[in-house]
């Protein structure tokens, strides 16, 4: 008896130690399993480490892509095959899940990774989630830098852009955006702020070097900041607050701000507070009316970036695609600041340099508030073009150029010792009249650009007759119209996105597209327009469709009906650029 119970002692010390031992073998969930992730080649590779007699359960795996986009990612048809365990598909061990790179959605990819499982003890963990975050096509070995040339050559310009600000240092991306900047200043939109900032400076009392760099620097930060903020909500929202202020009211008013200071700079009034308040502010300080100049200059930078010069360009674009990706409005503003501080800078220089070589008082001084109150009228006609009837635009122009020529005494006689500067102004004068008249001729015969009013009267060839028969674009009225063109063309499609109010389309139409040989190209596609003009909530929708943020636009799709995105065009092509897209285009077709 005895000996019985000594050896069940032994026995029940036996199972006692087992179960301390099994006790030992339950580790906690976050050592039982560690998922990484690695980016390879041509595929993105989940690892999950696991701990000694714990397992994982084939059925809860799950993966969601949670940015740029979101999708479900059926990750069960990578995953190897199983183990069989209580009539159960597990995995032990490392488990190594291999997903194709086509499986994801270029960008700053956010994923979600779900598993569950337990250990042989039958001790279940709760369900497990991971995130990671990568961007496709970053790569850190020569391999995979060379994966991700091939790769940027499938995306736009402005998506190569949005990854410049994804993979390069803060410095770097400041000084790249800013040389972008640069570049951009040589557009037409930045043209029209050149003559409004001349004639703020111009306007002013008492002004000199020092006060023209001022007041310049003061309306270059405005239009850098306006442009900035919206930008920022442009990529976070998705609404172009510049199209936004392009409905006629807007133009109309502003164009009317433009006919006053006009009509200020002619002398037939001044601009400025009531005398009386002027007195009280002169015996405070001058400084007082400094900072009111400030104000009014500042106001004016605001108004110029919203109404007067709104364009989309690839770095722009670039910006806006990273911002909407990402949320990273901070990095995306900061870029589109230095951006627009790039397009300001000859705007800095030409203004202090109207300062520095500003005519004393007299009669110099009325002759350059003049001429600058011309070139406002002009800038008027230059937005009124956006809401009128190209023919009313072109007689509009014919009436500044012949008004001009008039008011130069054009027709009057020089005398016989008079300066050489009499000779001069009088031929500028007569050529200002000709060219008016020649506009007042295009008007009337149905011209559309000052470039070319005389287009009815040249000779042109059979081939360009025959081609201009029919419209080079067809206009869609809708997402729901264009589908249906897609679908039933016969041509590979061109989706055109425009409107009047944006100066890098009107570049397009009287530049690229008025060339034959783009002309000529044009006819092998299915060429189609679409007109935002009006930004409409259906021109918004349209837009937002595609992900473009703002005309111009062009847009290309191959014989599957799918966009070729590697030839998106954001902004300005010359013919020479755009005929080597249209050729890219065929071959893919």
């Amino acid at each position: 008896m005895r000996h019985l119970l000594l050896i069940g002692l032994f026995v029940l010390s036996l199972f006692g130690f087992g179960f301390v031992d099994q006790e030992v073998k339950i580790v906690p969930v976050e050592k039982a399993y560690k998922p990484s992730l690695k980016v390879e080649d041509k595929s993105v590779v989940i690892r999950v480490e696991m701990a000694p007699k714990v397992y994982l359960y084939q059925k809860y795996f799950k993966l969601k892509q949670l940015r740029p986009v979101t999708k479900e990612i059926d990750i069960k048809k990578y995953l190897p095959k199983p183990m069989q365990l209580h009539g159960e598909n597990v995995y032990e061990g490392n488990l190594s899940i291999a997903i194709p790179k086509d499986e994801f959605t270029p960008g700053n990819v956010k994923l979600l990774f779900e598993y569950q499982g337990c250990n042989e003890i039958g001790i279940c963990y709760p369900p497990q989630k991971k995130e990671f975050e990568f961007a496709l096509s970053s790569s850190k070995s020569s391999s995979n830098s060379q994966t991700a040339a091939k790769t940027n050559k499938n995306l736009s310009e402005e998506e190569s852009i949005a990854s410049t600000l994804k993979e390069q240092s803060l410095g770097v991306i400041l000084l790249t955006f800013f040389g972008f900047g640069l570049l951009l200043a040589l557009t037409p939109c930045v043209f029209p702020m050149i003559p409004i900032l001349s004639s703020l400076i111009v306007g002013a009392k008492n002004m000199n070097t020092k006060k023209a760099f001022l007041y310049s620097v003061v309306y270059v930060f405005a239009m850098a900041l306006t442009y900035t903020i919206a930008g920022v909500l442009a990529g976070l929202f998705g609404a172009n607050l510049q199209a936004a202020f392009q409905n006629p009211v807007a133009i109309v008013l502003f164009a009317a701000i433009f006919v006053a200071l006009a009509l200020s700079m002619f002398g037939f009034y001044e601009i400025g507070l009531p005398a009386s308040w002027q007195t009280k502010l002169a015996q405070k300080s001058d400084e007082a009316g400094q900072k009111g100049g400030l104000i009014g200059v500042a106001i004016m930078g605001f108004l110029s970036a919203l109404i007067v010069g709104p364009c989309v360009a690839p770095p722009l674009a670039g910006a806006l695609i990273y911002i909407g990706q990402t949320g990273d409005a901070i990095l995306g503003g900061l870029a589109l600041f230095s951006m627009s501080l790039g397009m300001g800078m000859p705007l800095i220089l030409v203004g202090t340099g109207a300062g520095k070589f500003m005519p004393k008082p007299g009669g110099w001084m009325s002759a350059v508030s003049k001429v600058f109150g011309v070139v406002m009228l002009g800038v008027a006609i230059w937005m009124l073009e956006r809401i009128l009837p190209s023919s009313v635009a072109l007689l509009l122009w014919a009436l500044l150029f012949i008004g001009s020529a008039v008011y130069l005494r054009s027709f009057e006689t020089i005398a016989p010792d008079s300066h050489w500067f009499a000779y001069l102004k009088k031929t500028i004068g007569l050529t200002l009249f000709v060219y008016g008249l020649f506009l007042m001729f295009g008007g009337f015969t149905g011209a559309t650009s000052m470039i070319d009013p005389l287009k009815v009267l040249k000779q042109r060839s059979v081939v360009s007759a025959a081609l201009e028969q029919k419209p080079l674009f067809e206009e869609v009225r809708d997402f729901k119209d264009f589908k249906k063109r897609l679908q039933s063309a016969k041509k590979p499609v061109i989706l055109d996105i425009t409107a009047k109010w944006c100066a890098s389309c009107k570049e397009l139409e009287e530049i690229t597209f008025a060339d034959p040989r783009v002309q000529k190209a044009l006819r092998n596609f299915e060429a189609l327009r679409l007109d935002v003009t009006d930004n409409s909530e259906s021109d918004k929708s349209f837009m937002k469709k595609f992900g473009v943020f703002g005309p111009p636009a062009i847009i290309f799709f191959d014989k599957d009906k799918k966009e070729i995105r590697s030839l998106r065009i954001v902004g300005f092509k010359d013919p020479k650029e755009f005929l080597k897209i249209l050729q890219e285009a065929q071959r893919r077709n």
